[in-house]
C-alpha cells in the first residue's frame, strides 16, 4: 500500500484527460443465463481462486523458512503456468470486449472469449509483454488474478518483487535508496534484448517505482499504466505527494506503525500496517479470501525510498506513453487525490474503474484486466 501518511483535500484541477468509464449494459451473445447457472459458475470459479489463493500462501510461507539466504527467490507466477490451455494457439485472437456484459458485485471471473475484441490478435501489438510492479508491502503474489487472465489471453506476462518485498529474501529495514528498493526491475529491463518492449504497469507506491525505471531505460518501455499509483512529476517525492491534502486520513494513521530499527532517536527504517484494519483500508470490497492471502503475505514498505524525490526528464521519462486507471472506492489514495495525480501530470488517457477498491486486482479484476488488454490494443 502507498505512503499516505497525511492528505487534503483542496479543489480539484481540471484534469485535461479523456477519461473512458468501465460500464455494464446487457450480457454477452444475447441476454444473459438464467440465475441457476450464473450461481453455479461464480461457485466454480470462486473455488478456482480460493485453491490457487490456498496454493500461492503455502508457497510464501515454504520460501520464506526455507530461503533464509541473501538472494531473491523465483516466484511461481501463475497456476497457468502449472496447468496450461491446451486449446492456446501462438496466433490466437484476443477475447472480445466484456463492456457490454452485465457485472456482478464479486466481479466474477468470465471465458476469454467474453472480454475483448477477436479481431486483434496478440501478435500484431507492439508488445504483448506486461510487466506488473506491486505497491509498497506487497509483492509479486497480488498479481495472480491478473496474471492467470492475461496469460490465457495469449500475453507473456512478468510479476516482480522489488527488494525486500513479497519472496525476495532482503530485510526491508535496510534499504537505503529507491533504486536499491527498484533494482529487481532495473535489473530485468537491462537484460530485455535490444529493441524488445514491455509494458509497465504500477501499483500504488509502484508507481513511482516504473517512474524511476522509465527515466532510466525509456526505449524498454512502450507504455506505462498507473494503477491507484503515485504518478509523480519531477522533484516530488510519494511523501509530498500525499501531502498535498489538508485534511488527514484517520484510517491511515490509524493504520500506520513505525519501525525503528535504527533505535527511537534515528529516523523510521519502515512502516507496517495494522492487520485488524486492512480490510477497511485497502480491501473493502475484496473478496475474503484474498485479505487472508494478503494479511500473511504483506510485509513492512521501506520508509527511505519514500522520501526520496524522483529526477524525471522530459525526454526519457517524458517520451514514454502513460495511463492511468482510477479506483472510485478507494480508501487508502481516494479519487480526489487520484484526480490531483492526473491534473498535475496528465497521462495520455484516464480509464475509470467503478466499485473498485484500493485492490482492483483483487476487487474487479476483470475490469482490471479488460482496461489492461484494452491499452495493449491503443495503436
Amino acid at each position: 500500500m502507498g505512503m499516505c501518511l497525511s492528505r487534503s483535500s483542496g479543489p480539484v484541477k481540471k484534469r485535461q484527460s479523456k477519461r473512458l468509464t468501465n460500464q455494464s449494459a446487457a450480457a454477452v451473445n444475447g441476454g444473459g443465463s438464467n440465475r441457476w447457472s450464473r450461481n453455479r459458475s461464480s461457485k466454480r470459479d470462486d473455488s478456482i481462486i480460493q485453491e490457487r489463493a490456498l496454493a500461492a500462501a503455502i508457497l510464501l510461507q515454504q520460501q520464506m523458512q526455507n530461503g533464509g539466504g541473501g538472494g531473491a527467490v523465483p516466484f511461481d507466477r501463475s497456476a497457468s503456468l502449472r496447468y496450461p490451455n491446451s486449446n492456446s494457439k501462438k496466433n490466437q485472437p484476443l477475447p472480445r470486449s466484456s463492456s457490454s456484459r452485465a457485472r456482478s458485485l464479486t466481479d466474477p471471473l468470465l471465458q476469454p472469449h467474453q472480454l475483448v475484441n477477436q479481431e486483434v490478435k496478440v501478435d500484431d501489438l507492439e508488445t504483448n509483454h506486461f510487466v506488473l510492479v506491486h505497491g509498497g508491502g506487497f509483492g509479486a503474489w497480488c498479481w495472480y488474478k491478473t496474471i492467470a487472465l492475461l496469460e490465457e489471453a495469449g500475453f507473456k506476462v512478468t510479476a516482480v518483487d522489488l527488494t525486500g518485498s513479497g519472496i525476495h529474501s532482503f530485510d526491508t529495514n535496510s534499504i537505503a535508496s529507491l533504486s536499491q528498493y527498484v533494482q529487481p526491475l532495473t535489473d530485468f529491463l537491462e537484460k530485455l534484448a535490444d529493441g524488445e518492449k514491455v509494458i509497465l504497469v504500477g501499483h500504488d507506491f509502484g508507481g513511482a517505482c516504473i517512474s524511476f525505471a522509465m527515466e532510466l531505460h525509456p526505449l524498454k518501455v512502450s507504455k506505462a499504466v498507473f494503477v491507484a499509483a503515485a504518478m509523480l512529476t519531477s522533484g516530488q517525492s510519494a511523501l509530498d505527494m500525499f501531502s498535498q491534502k489538508t485534511d488527514s486520513n484517520d484510517l491511515m494513521r490509524q493504520s500506520q506503525i513505525f519501525i525503528y530499527a535504527n533505535g527511537n532517536d534515528k529516523p523510521p527504517t519502515a512502516i507496517d500496517l495494522d492487520k485488524s484494519l486492512l480490510r477497511d483500508l485497502l480491501f473493502n470490497h475484496s473478496p475474503a479470501k484474498d485479505v487472508a492471502l494478503a494479511s500473511v503475505s504483506m510485509r513492512p514498505i521501506p520508509f527511505s525510498p519514500v522520501l526520496e524525490k524522483l529526477c524525471l526528464s522530459d525526454s526519457k521519462y517524458g517520451c514514454v506513453r502513460r495511463f492511468y486507471i482510477e479506483t472510485t472506492e478507494d480508501n487508502a489514495i481516494p479519487i480526489a487525490l487520484q484526480q490531483n495525480l492526473i491534473s498535475n501530470n496528465p497521462p495520455e488517457r484516464v480509464f475509470h474503474l467503478k466499485g473498485a477498491d484500493h485492490s482492483p486486482f483483487f476487487s474487479k479484476p476483470q475490469g482490471l484486466h479488460r482496461i489492461l488488454v484494452e491499452i495493449s490494443r491503443i495503436p
